[in-house]
């Protein structure tokens, strides 16, 4: 899935730049990915997406002042210590996992029109394959992103949001509940996902709980949109002057 929409944006580089091979194109992609410290499929999943810019443009577009990172205070802080995407995601998931009282998680990024697992923790290899990227609406995750609403299942065995497939893969791991919280962009859309899962059948969540979770989940989606408007953008302007002036 990763490598399809990795090639996906090869294609596109390779056709808009008129380079000679795809694997020039990986190379303009690898480069911006390691040199701005963003994921390589997040950046070529964004230059899918936006129009791409004309060859006497002066970058890709227009890049946003650093440093204007929102406020995060539903992770403990209020900015500071939090501007890397990896220290966003880990302190997401862990303040959810307190919030809720469960000890494993998971935490996924759109991308591609899929949600693909980026961070998580408490559970086995089978289960991170295995929703390594979701796009059938056959889970909580998936529920709670089409909803754009946070989705309580509280008792994945006889629940009937899974697929049987789904159902096995969560229940193998040890989790026999789960709750899913969208993180959202300004606009209201899902940028990402965050579920929470447990040991043991689940009650509904108290509303103090719920409100927290909703602040968590506008706040860190508002920071993910940053990032994707910033870090990424920049990278995607290195790539822009790399691919027309090369060296």
């Amino acid at each position: 899935m990763a490598r399809a929409g990795v090639a996906r944006a090869e294609k596109l580089l390779v056709k808009h730049y008129r380079l000679s091979s795809q694997q020039e194109a990986f190379d303009l992609l690898r480069d911006a990915s390691q040199k701005f410290n963003v994921k390589l499929h997040t950046l070529a999943d964004v230059a899918a997406q936006l129009p791409a810019p004309g060859l006497d443009a002066p970058g890709w577009m227009p890049s946003r002042p650093p440093g204007a990172a929102p406020p995060v205070p539903a992770l403990g802080a209020v900015g500071a210590g939090f501007d890397t995407l990896g220290a966003v995601l880990t302190a997401a998931l862990r303040r959810t996992l307190g919030i809720t009282g469960a000890r494993m998680g998971n935490v996924q990024l759109v991308e591609n029109g899929m949600l693909r697992m980026a961070k998580h923790v408490g559970v086995n290899r089978r289960f991170s394959d295995y929703f390594a990227f979701v796009e059938a609406s056959t889970t909580s995750c998936a529920q709670a992103a089409l909803d754009r609403r946070q989705v309580t299942v509280k008792d994945v065995a006889s629940s009937d949001t899974f697929d049987d497939g789904s159902r096995q893969a969560i229940l193998q791991t040890g989790s026999r509940a789960c709750h899913s919280v969208p993180l959202l962009r300004p606009n209201g859309t899902v940028i990402g996902m965050i579920s929470s899962h447990h040991g043991h059948p689940l009650r509904d969540l108290v509303p103090a709980q719920l409100t927290v979770l909703q602040e968590l989940g506008g706040q860190v989606g508002r920071w993910l949109w940053w990032y994707r408007t910033t870090a990424v953008v920049t990278a995607l302007n290195h790539l822009h002057t790399r691919a027309v002036s090369p060296s």
